[in-house]
């Protein structure tokens, strides 16, 4: 016995060695690369409107000792996903350093540890709309900083409908009614969202479980709730659309540049879409600018439920310079770097004043609507499967749509498979 305590505290005296190693040599290499700062790679996905290279540009001229390298991923967001896993997996660290994620990927990347955790007080979480917080948290913990923000909004023919004397849609009967009857006497297809299978119909079906009051999963992904008259209803909502044909069969094929075309083309009375969708089709070139307007989604008595899109600002597990890391992520959070978030790039602010400021909205006049939605949307189906979970919604809910089952069979269904997904 004698023996035993005393290899113990020679354990014990060889660990409090060792770590002391390890902390030093950890600090020694954090005082090489200064401090913790020093150069960084930005990855994220395509930059359609060229605006993030300027911003960019703003930090290196004022930090030239820990300039940022863009990289640009592919536009779609499943393979961006996957590029980024493939780096984050990569041993030894990868190439990136600060990460550009869907808002939905972030309980992912925290969960296999990719991504680092984040101290709350280095950034000015008050100032953002309040729901966008949660989209990066995972575990009571922040791993991310809120970038940009969205929600879908249901854009549609202001001329047209003023033509006939009647206001935009609030309920789905209203929405049903609307094209049905008003969108054939134009020459138009009557409503559309994206409903290929992609991310894109995850979303629209989130959207109209959550507008009927149901939800998908429940407890960060333990828990499948989806089997519900609620679902049942939202689901059913779609597939009636398409069966009964104002969903035109197209909208079957149609991703958000798509549908947006269709829109901007002047072949659809309605559209959900995401703002940068007005904001396009408000611009010169297109043949409905002017003759469109914004209104929440609706839902079964009233305004209805986005689920709330964007992106997340994360720092990479290798990341070789994570305080720089967190510096850069608060520059582009700033209020005033938000700004122009909105007016260079037309994506939505995380700052809740810049709803408020005149100027912009005189630019942009779907903010308030914008920001209504925003506060009324919910996050997709936590999950740290998620690329899974979407895999299963997607694939059941096309099959609703396309009339290969029943709404009610395939809300069975997607219960089934989520709960093999969540191993429950």
């Amino acid at each position: 016995m004698r023996w035993t305590r005393a290899a113990g505290r020679g354990l014990l005296v060889l660990v409090v060695l060792l770590t002391g190693y390890v902390t030093f040599g950890a600090q020694a290499r954090e005082e090489q690369s200064g401090g913790g700062r020093g150069p960084l790679t930005l990855a994220t996905a395509g930059d359609l409107t060229g605006y993030l290279g300027p911003l960019l540009d703003g930090w290196n001229r004022n930090h030239p000792g820990e300039r940022v390298t863009l990289v640009e991923l592919p536009d779609s967001a499943d393979e961006t996903r996957a590029q980024m896993a493939n780096d984050l997996r990569a041993g030894g660290g990868g190439r990136f350093d600060v990460l550009n994620i869907d808002v939905n990927w972030t309980p992912e990347f925290a969960a296999a540890g990719w991504i680092r955790p984040l101290p709350r007080e280095r950034f000015a979480l008050e100032s953002f709309l309040r729901p966008v917080v949660d989209t990066a948290t995972y575990d009571g913990r922040l791993y991310a900083v809120p970038y940009v923000t969205n929600a879908g909004l249901l854009l549609y023919r202001k001329d047209v409908l003023a033509a006939e004397g009647v206001p935009p849609p609030r309920t789905w009967a209203e929405l049903e009614r609307h094209a049905e009857t008003i969108a054939p006497r134009h020459g138009l297809g009557g409503y559309a969202g994206q409903f290929l299978p992609y991310e894109g119909l995850t979303v629209n079906a989130a959207e109209a479980v959550y507008s009927a009051g149901g939800t998908i999963l429940g407890d960060e992904g333990e828990r499948v709730t989806v089997d519900s008259a609620a679902a049942r209803e939202g689901i059913g909502f779609l597939a009636r659309g398409v069966r009964e044909g104002w969903i035109p069969q197209a909208a079957l094929g149609y991703k958000e540049e798509e549908s947006k075309q269709a829109f901007q083309d002047g072949r659809l009375l309605f559209l959900r879409n995401w703002p940068y969708a007005y904001a396009v089709a408000s611009g010169e070139g297109s043949k409905v600018a002017g003759k469109i307007g914004a209104v929440p989604l609706p839902g079964p008595d009233g305004p209805g439920t986005s689920v709330l899109g964007g992106s997340n600002l994360a720092v990479s597990s290798h990341a070789r310079h994570p305080d720089s890391a967190a510096r850069l992520i608060a520059y582009l959070t700033s209020e005033s770097v938000q700004r122009q978030v909105l007016t260079r790039g037309a994506l939505p602010p995380v700052r809740a004043a810049l709803y408020d400021d005149p100027a912009l909205v005189r630019a942009f006049p779907y903010l308030p609507t914008l920001r209504e939605s925003v506060l009324r949307a919910a996050p997709r189906p936590k999950s740290p499967h998620y690329d899974q979970v979407s895999l299963v919604v997607q694939a059941a809910v096309q099959d609703a749509l396309t009339g290969r089952q029943t709404p009610e069979a395939a809300v069975r269904r997607l219960a089934r498979e989520l709960a093999a997904v969540s191993g429950r």
